[in-house]
């Protein structure tokens, strides 16, 4: 029979992980309700869209992509893909997050104390962030050179098609396979790296390296958005799921490889047209 005390941990372990899901959802929502902000304006005529930071004095359509690179509109770029990184990756660092809450919980009640999993979750975002800065670093090289319209998509079919080829090839590549692999076993990986951390640093770096991790599994897709469009919404939405399905869905591994091929073969199609 069940003792009273494991009913009682059962139900703690139940909050625990409706309070963290709760809270995730809530992260990802905002972060949602900002990007439909943020594309709603960029197709809205001028004379309908409230000013913005970093695109003001703009002629026609008031977009990022047309506004000068002073510091204030690189800030924006960096926020604007800060906030679509963790709108993107919530839903994936979710599962692991409320791995993390229940054996907190469980070691807790053994007397051990770990960091809270809002600690974990931070650093694993802060490594998206880093990748922000990046993805800021690389629009801003392409948009220098003519590489993506307004809209902030491909405005080169061979452009479009070796970004295309490129993250499909990546998609086969060993690196891609190894990366996935700590994504989809999270549990494992913390187990390899030391296990779950009672320090808030150590938590902190444990979630950074894990979105290391994602980051390497899924920086190609990321780069997807310059041919879809950055500011896409259903472009972005179907990342999303597609990167929540090849770590979670139980055929994950073969959805990718699928998805390889077939950027490649659409990197192709564009090219020839």
């Amino acid at each position: 029979m069940t003792s009273a005390g494991d009913r009682a941990l059962a139900a703690i372990l139940v909050r625990d992980r409706y309070v963290v899901a709760v809270a995730l959802l809530a992260v990802t929502a905002l972060a949602w309700w900002y990007v439909l902000v943020l594309a709603a304006q960029m197709t809205a005529p001028a004379a309908s869209m409230p000013s913005m930071p970093g695109m003001q004095d703009m002629p026609g359509m008031m977009m990022p992509a047309l506004a000068p690179w002073t510091m204030q509109h690189a800030l924006f770029i960096f926020a604007m893909w800060t906030v679509m990184m963790i709108g993107m990756m919530t839903p994936s660092v979710a599962p692991m997050v409320l791995i993390y809450t229940q054996v907190a919980r469980q070691a807790a009640t053994l007397g051990k104390v770990f960091a809270p999993a809002l600690w974990f979750a931070a650093g694993y975002l802060l490594a998206w962030t880093s990748f922000a800065t990046l993805a800021t670093a690389a629009q801003y090289g392409l948009e220098r050179v003519a590489l993506l319209t307004p809209m902030l998509a491909s405005a080169n079919k061979w452009f479009g098609a070796a970004i295309l080829v490129a993250a499909g090839v990546y998609q086969l590549a060993p690196l891609k396979d190894s990366c996935l692999a700590s994504c989809r076993a999270p549990l494992s990986f913390v187990q390899r790296h030391g296990g779950f951390r009672a320090d808030v640093f150590g938590s902190l770096f444990l979630g950074m390296r894990h979105g290391l991790y994602c980051i390497g599994c899924c920086w190609a897709l990321m780069a997807l958005l310059f041919v879809g469009g950055v500011m896409n919404i259903l472009w972005i939405a179907g990342l999303m799921i597609f990167v929540l399905a090849e770590k979670i869905i139980p055929a994950g591994r073969y959805v990718s490889r699928l998805a390889g091929l077939a950027a490649i073969a659409a990197g192709a199609w564009v090219a020839v047209q």
